[in-house]
């Protein structure tokens, strides 16, 4: 099983959000498989992502999955648009993926969690677009049921329920508020967070990254909308990602986040800052001193004990084990610990 989702309240992070031309990227640099391609896309923003996905579509379909990964991680560290543009270009290795083998269990088990797991964002959205908004709105248990690891809530099932957030909001032109109202539609209510989370972090990603197409639903004079006009009950999942944004519109400053997520109210203040940690260590690129020092930037010991959990839940997905997220619990104040090593174990109960 692919380490590829967040759990409870802890969002798939996001990876790449370009606001008020500031471009925050959070994807880890990747160790080439094989010699990177001498052609480049264009760098400009209006042919670069159809370029792009034009040729990992054409690799998926001649070569497969994997190939089309190997080809990515080989030109990423030397070409800074395929950086920025990675988490889009996996979203359409997704869908081709989902083209060339016809169910969405089978694509899962070819897949990668590089640049964030668009690529399971993009079978989904394959999925969707390939039967329509009306059959896929009219019973969407079914597309996740192949998916090993229902019952139990594995990570996979819970990246296939997130990736039908961002599938509905393809069906639905990014209309934020009419897919929340979708996702109402899933049993269970696990099944129904991680589709808003998936709602969310679409409405994140398509925001200025992909050739000046912005979402409606987002504010720089307003960083934390639209949490702040959603319902009660897809406030937590909102909170999770908007840190994101809001970075984004303050040009990467920690601490005037930290001071806006201090004027939500409890208990989503909470989730604001546990973003805040994701958020850390995603532009650490998950490295123990530099996250450390970013959560330290929190004025009290509710800021700081949020960040540190947000970030060490962020290192055990990133590496995969409890290795480097123990060594980060190592360098948190002493009265930050034992929450710190208590999430590690709770997670990795998972795997």
């Amino acid at each position: 099983m692919k380490l590829t989702g967040r759990t409870g309240i802890i969002a798939i992070g996001v990876l790449a959000v370009a606001v008020a031309g500031v471009s925050i990227l959070g994807s880890r640099v990747f160790t080439p498989s094989r010699a990177p391609s001498s052609t480049r896309c264009s760098s400009d923003p209006t042919l670069a992502l159809g370029c792009y996905e034009q040729r990992y579509r054409s690799i998926v379909a001649r070569q497969g999955v994997v190939e089309a990964f190997a080809a990515l991680k080989a030109g990423y560290g030397a070409d800074p648009e395929l950086q920025r543009l990675c988490h889009a270009i996996t979203h359409a290795i997704g869908q081709a993926a989902v083209a060339k083998y016809g169910d969405v269990a089978e694509a899962f088990r070819h897949g990668d969690n590089a640049c964030g797991s668009g690529y399971y964002h993009g079978v989904m959205q394959g999925f969707a677009l390939a039967r329509g908004s009306t059959q896929l709105l009219s019973d969407l248990d079914a597309a996740c049921a192949g998916v090993p690891g229902k019952e139990r809530k594995s990570l996979d099932y819970f990246n296939c329920v997130h990736g039908l957030g961002h599938a509905i909001m393809a069906v639905r032109s990014d209309d934020l508020f009419d897919a929340l109202h979708d996702c109402d539609g899933l049993t269970g209510a696990m099944e129904r967070n991680a589709c808003v989370n998936g709602v969310f972090m679409e409405n994140l990603i398509v925001d200025g990254a992909h050739g000046g197409h912005y979402s409606k639903y987002l504010k720089p004079s307003e960083p934390l909308y639209p949490c702040t006009a959603v319902a009660e009950k897809y406030k937590s999942e909102c909170f999770d990602m908007q840190t994101s944004y809001a970075l984004g519109v303050v040009q990467g400053d920690f601490a005037k986040v930290f001071a806006l997520c201090a004027r939500v109210g409890p208990p989503f203040r909470a989730n604001c800052y546990q973003s805040l940690g994701r958020d850390a260590a995603t532009l650490s690129r998950d490295q123990v001193p530099t996250t450390v020092a970013t959560c330290k930037l929190g004025r009290d010991h509710e800021q700081r004990s949020y960040c540190v959990l947000g970030a060490v839940l962020d290192f055990v997905y990133y590496y995969h084990s409890d290795v480097q997220a123990k060594a980060l619990c190592a360098g948190v104040e002493r009265d930050l610990q034992q929450g710190c090593r208590s999430a590690i174990a709770g997670l990795v109960g998972r795997f």
